[in-house]
């Protein structure tokens, strides 16, 4: 790699960490985990720069290689090993710690209310609302149509308006 493009990659990972981070919780992911997926996303990328510098949707394309990474860590036999065992039952990780600060009960209420959802609708959910990617470029990270982004928008909102979880924060109420 040629020095402009290796500091057009160092600047892409400085700008990109925090949000793929991010994305990866969001997308069911232990903080640690997702910064291994972030930092082995980003890996793919330096190693194929002149595609991801190149393409038409740079975004959609690293996410896209984000949700692969995911997948790929989920198949893995060391994923289904955990799972199989137990350790990865988190009915003790998600629930709040009371720490005295709203911002962690709001985070965990959201994590809490996403993992409600199907992984579908959670991707659209978070690649569009937190990643803030458009409705085209969702479409375009997930391979489906625009349509397709919208109308599962729409169940997974309806969905989350009514999580016992959500409401709990707001004080509202399903009835």
């Amino acid at each position: 790699m040629d020095r402009d493009s290796e500091a057009a990659y160092a600047a892409y990972v400085e700008q990109a960490w925090g949000t793929l981070v991010r994305a990866a919780v969001f997308l069911g992911a232990l903080p640690h985990e997702a910064e291994d997926l972030a930092q082995t996303t980003l890996v793919r990328c330096y190693t194929g720069w002149d595609k991801v510098s190149n393409a038409d949707n740079r975004d959609a394309y690293v996410y896209r290689m984000l949700l692969n990474c995911l997948r790929d860590t989920r198949r893995s036999r060391w994923w289904k090993d955990r799972a199989a065992t137990g350790e990865l039952d988190d009915t003790g990780a998600t629930t709040a710690i009371a720490d005295g600060t709203d911002a962690f009960a709001v985070a965990d209420a959201v994590h809490r209310a996403l993992s409600c959802l199907t992984k579908p609708n959670r991707d659209v959910v978070v690649l569009r609302y937190f990643v803030q990617l458009t409705e085209r470029q969702t479409a375009d990270v997930l391979g489906v149509p625009a349509g397709t982004v919208k109308s599962r928008l729409s169940r997974s909102l309806a969905q989350l308006a009514a999580n016992d979880h959500l409401l709990d924060i707001t004080g509202g109420s399903a009835r």
